[in-house]
């Protein structure tokens, strides 16, 4: 099961790290970038059980979705003793 919010699509994407020489201030000669590197940007999920379409259901989530109030979490009862 691929790490995807159920409710924003929000997913794991490519992108580059720079690497750059140091600043002036440091005795450089500015900020250039010497190098690229593939990186992983990968989303602020959380694993949470929600109410979907009636059922209670583990399911990734990010937690923008959850700030939006998109989540709709099930009620939380008291188990018999």
């Amino acid at each position: 099961m691929p790490r995807v919010c159920v409710f924003t699509n929000r997913h794991t994407r490519s992108g580059w790290t720079k690497a750059e020489k140091g600043a002036v201030r440091d005795g450089g000669v500015g900020n250039k970038v010497k190098g690229r590197t593939k990186r992983l940007i990968r989303p602020n999920l959380r694993k949470i059980k929600a109410l979907i379409d009636g059922e209670v259901k583990s399911v990734w989530v990010s937690t923008k979705a959850m700030k939006c109030g998109l989540v709709v979490k099930p009620l939380r009862t008291k188990k018999p003793a």
